[in-house]
């Protein structure tokens, strides 16, 4: 063996060691603007359920987040209790992080997507085995929606 492929393979080694599989795919995370009140420990909880699907959070801890709300065309109807922002999307509630994904993956033509309300064993809303059946709703700028996924109760 001469010294160049000795040297190739010890690179190979130390890239395998100091650079994991996932890290060599480029950038792993997406930053998502967070925009939630202090007192709700749910919104906390669903912060944590994107962390661990690799987002990068900027977290904005407010007492007004109606007028992020109003800022970004969520109506009462699909309201819930905390907003963020993503890619140019809204993204409202309680919404698994595989569905942000889809959304930014898909890009359709569209302002966001909700869960409206606060349905037991959304991300961060986990009630013990307790699970409603909710859908992840997209919406317009003309408020138009459509089912942008489903869960169903177990």
């Amino acid at each position: 063996m001469n010294l160049k492929s000795l040297f190739i393979i010890i690179l190979t080694c130390y890239a395998t060691v100091a650079w994991p599989e996932d890290s060599q795919k480029g950038p792993s995370s997406v930053e998502i603007v967070v925009h939630r009140s202090p007192t709700c420990s749910c919104c906390g909880k669903w912060v944590e359920h994107l962390k661990k699907n690799n987002f990068n959070i900027q977290d904005i801890v407010t007492d007004d987040v109606q007028s992020v709300k109003t800022k970004y065309g969520v109506t009462p109807e699909l309201a819930s209790c905390h907003t963020a922002v993503i890619g140019g999307y809204v993204v409202e509630g309680h919404v698994p992080g595989e569905d942000i994904k889809t959304l930014l993956e898909k890009k359709p033509d569209i302002a966001g997507i909700t869960v409206p309300g606060m349905p037991s064993g959304t991300p961060g809303m986990e009630m013990g085995g307790k699970k409603d059946a909710y859908q992840v709703i997209s919406f317009d700028k003309k408020n138009q929606r459509q089912i942008f996924n489903s869960y169903k109760n177990e």
